[in-house]
């Protein structure tokens, strides 16, 4: 089956080539290092007797603040050395910038293409291979099979379509990803979904989402001051709109509209999942009417008020989470359905509203639901009717605000459960 896939990776390669190289063009920062993704590896230090090496690949920002804490835990052992990939440039910067210290280097993970990951795999030379989350390439896990290295999928989960394709053609697809040595679900969900495509059941294991165990860094009152100033708020209480989707900051506006009609005193903050959408949010803005702001512009300039924020910079939503009062979960108003995660919301103690599905974080959904640290609501109008309802009820934001705390420390746990079992395949290396 991998040499099938071998076969249709180049010409599907090609075909989605001008997609990619535009999006990479519009987000920028991806000319740097270019050919790694094409296996080209800087030289790496020479591995040293008796030190394990790993290769941890992280695809993006949000699963790159995810595995702070295996990464600190990881480094703090001197038989252990961490190579880190990263497949986006978002993800790229922010690596360079919080885990250089933690890590023998930091590169752009190869095009899962033969030659490419061979070349990749003959410079890095690792003794086990960590994946995270959706991270799951044939060929990357066919290298390791090759060599008898050992490849433990983290916090892995299967979205509603990765696991609707793979149980369609799980004839096809399992006999790729058998090189998994071991998979550590999020949730017994994820867990039936991976043994409904075939995997072997003893090869899964329910260590739960190491999202929920993230340390987020405090800001002091003096701190959230300034932030504030930057982005021209004063005091006034924020509706924050997270990782918005298109559609979504319109849905936002005509809310902001309506808190503003009942004279209430608020500003809206509006944080995209992809920045490079600056221009079609600046459209809507200009037509708006709304004094606004873009937080790659820098410091907002002083004497005018600004009524709405854009916080279009990579790395800075779990500060702009904490100056929020209520907020809102993007990429979860229909048409959306997939949402962007809610868990670091939920743990800095806010009230959440998301769309109906969630499909791709569907526990974490059901279970803040369940437990009163958040509302789905299923349209843009049923977002405002939400949001001016709770903005009148600061009861029933606490409410939220304090369920979604317990929430949290309940569910805790998962960073020592996956240590654990990284642990035990690094000791049987």
């Amino acid at each position: 089956m991998i040499w099938l896939y071998r076969f249709l990776f180049p010409p599907a390669m090609l075909l989605a080539a001008p997609y990619y190289l535009l999006r990479m063009r519009r987000r920028g920062g991806y000319q740097d290092n270019f050919a790694q993704r094409f296996g080209a590896i800087p030289v790496l230090p020479a591995k040293r007797a008796g030190v394990r090496r790993v290769w941890l690949q992280a695809v993006s920002v949000g699963e790159m603040l995810a595995i702070a804490p295996l990464l600190e835990a990881l480094s703090a052992d001197p038989a252990v050395e961490v190579y880190l990939t990263t497949t986006t440039s978002t993800g790229y910067a922010l690596a360079r910038e919080r885990y250089s210290a933690l890590t023998v280097a930091i590169g752009y993970f190869p095009l899962d293409w033969w030659l490419f990951s061979r070349r990749a795999w003959q410079r890095i030379v690792p003794d086990l291979v960590i994946l995270t989350e959706g991270e799951r390439w044939p060929e990357h896990i066919r290298q390791a099979e090759t060599r008898r290295i050992p490849v433990l999928a983290v916090n892995a989960r299967l979205s509603d379509r990765s696991f609707r394709r793979m149980h369609k053609l799980r004839a096809l697809t399992t006999p790729l990803f058998r090189g998994i040595t071991q998979v550590l679900a999020c949730s017994e969900h994820d867990a039936e979904r991976f043994r409904a495509i075939g995997l072997a059941p003893g090869g899964i294991t329910v260590t739960g989402n190491i999202k929920l165990d993230v340390t987020i860094p405090l800001l002091g009152d003096g701190e959230k001051t300034a932030l504030r100033r930057e982005l021209g708020f004063g005091d006034e209480p924020v509706l924050l709109g997270s990782s918005t989707w298109p559609g979504e900051e319109a849905a936002l506006l005509e809310v902001f509209k309506a808190l503003r009609a009942e004279g209430r005193v608020v500003r809206l903050l509006i944080v995209p999942r992809h920045a490079e959408r600056r221009a079609e949010i600046e459209a809507l803005l200009q037509a708006s009417g709304f004094n606004y702001h873009f937080r790659s512009r820098g410091p907002a300039p002083h004497g005018v008020p600004v009524e709405v924020a854009v916080g279009d910079t990579t790395g800075e939503l779990r500060k702009f989470t904490q100056l929020a009062e209520l907020v809102f979960v993007g990429k979860s108003l229909p048409p959306h359905h997939e949402g962007q995660t809610p868990v670091e919301a939920a743990a800095l103690g806010k009230p959440v509203l998301f769309g109906p599905e969630l499909s791709n974080f569907r526990v974490i959904a059901r279970d803040m639901r369940a437990a009163g640290a958040a509302r789905s609501v299923a349209s843009a109008d049923e977002l405002r009717a939400s949001v001016l309802a709770l903005w009148s009820d600061a009861p029933a934001r606490a409410a939220m605000a304090q369920a979604a705390q317990v929430w949290r420390v309940a569910n805790q746990g998962a960073v020592g459960r996956t240590l654990a079992e990284i642990r035990t395949t690094l000791a049987a290396v």
